[in-house]
C-alpha cells in the first residue's frame, strides 16, 4: 500500500512540478523587450557592437529590469550568444540572479542550451550556485528535464551532486520521480551515478532512489542503481 501511495504521489507531482518550473522562469516578454533601452535592449537583440562600443560601468552592466534581470540573463533567455560573451568580457556579474533566482547557467540548463551553458561557465558563472524558488541547482533542473549533455557538462564543472532542494530531492531523485523512465532520464541517472552521486540518499519521506525507481517501474534505472550498490 505504501509503495502504491508513493507511486500515485510521484505521478501527481510530475505535471505540477513541470508546470511550476515553466512558470517560475520568466523570460522577457515581447512587450518588455520593446520597452528595453541601453544594455538590456542590446542583450535582447544581440547588438554586440553596441555592447562593445559603450563606455560601461559596473552599474550599467548589472542594471536590473522590472523582473530583476540584468542584461546577462536577458541574453541567456534570448539565446544571444555573442551578446552574453560580450557582457561577460566587459565585466558583467556572471552569477547575477533574477527575481525568480535564476542565473544564466540555470536558464541555459532548463533550455537545454549547451552553447549558452558553456559561455556562462567559461565567463565565471558557477555550477555550484543555489538557484530557483526551489533552492535547487542547475544540475537538478537539468536532471529533472533529462538534458543529458547539460548534466554531463555541469558535473564536469563541479556541480554539487547531492544537493537537496526544498522539495527534498537531489538531481538523482528528480531524474527518477520527475522523469518518464525513458532513455534521456535513464542516461541522466547513469551519468549521475558514474560521477559518484549518493545512490542511497532518500527523499523527505525516507524513500530511497531504488524504491522510487521500482515503484515507478523504471527497470533500467533499477538495474543501474542496484549495480551501484543501492539499497
Amino acid at each position: 500500500m505504501r509503495h502504491f501511495l508513493i507511486s500515485r504521489l510521484a505521478t501527481a507531482v510530475v505535471a505540477a512540478c513541470v508546470s511550476l518550473t515553466v512558470q517560475a522562469q520568466r523570460p522577457p516578454s515581447e512587450s518588455e523587450v520593446a520597452r528595453y533601452t541601453g544594455l538590456h535592449a542590446a542583450a535582447a537583440t544581440g547588438e554586440v557592437v553596441a555592447i562593445a562600443a559603450s563606455s560601461l560601468t559596473r552599474a550599467d552592466l548589472n542594471a536590473r529590469d522590472g523582473n530583476g534581470r540584468t542584461p546577462l540573463p536577458v541574453a541567456a533567455f534570448r539565446k544571444q550568444y555573442a551578446a552574453a560573451q560580450a557582457l561577460l568580457t566587459a565585466g558583467a556579474d556572471a552569477n547575477a540572479l533574477d527575481r525568480q533566482r535564476y542565473d544564466a547557467v540555470t536558464i541555459a540548463a532548463v533550455a537545454n542550451d549547451v552553447e549558452m551553458l558553456k559561455i556562462a561557465l567559461a565567463g565565471g558563472n558557477s555550477a555550484k550556485n543555489t538557484t530557483s524558488p526551489y533552492d535547487g541547482t542547475a544540475l537538478i533542473a537539468a536532471a529533472h528535464l533529462g538534458h543529458v549533455d547539460v548534466v554531463k557538462i555541469l558535473i564536469a564543472a563541479g556541480a554539487p551532486l547531492d544537493h537537496v532542494n526544498n522539495l527534498g530531492w537531489t538531481a538523482l531523485i528528480e531524474s527518477i520521480v520527475l522523469g518518464n523512465g525513458g532513455t534521456a532520464h535513464t542516461e541522466t541517472l547513469r551519468a549521475l551515478v558514474a560521477a559518484g552521486a549518493n545512490v542511497n540518499l532518500p527523499d523527505k519521506a525516507g524513500v530511497t532512489p531504488l524504491a522510487l525507481a521500482r515503484t515507478r517501474g523504471c527497470s533500467a534505472m533499477v538495474t543501474i542503481l542496484e549495480r551501484a550498490g543501492a539499497r
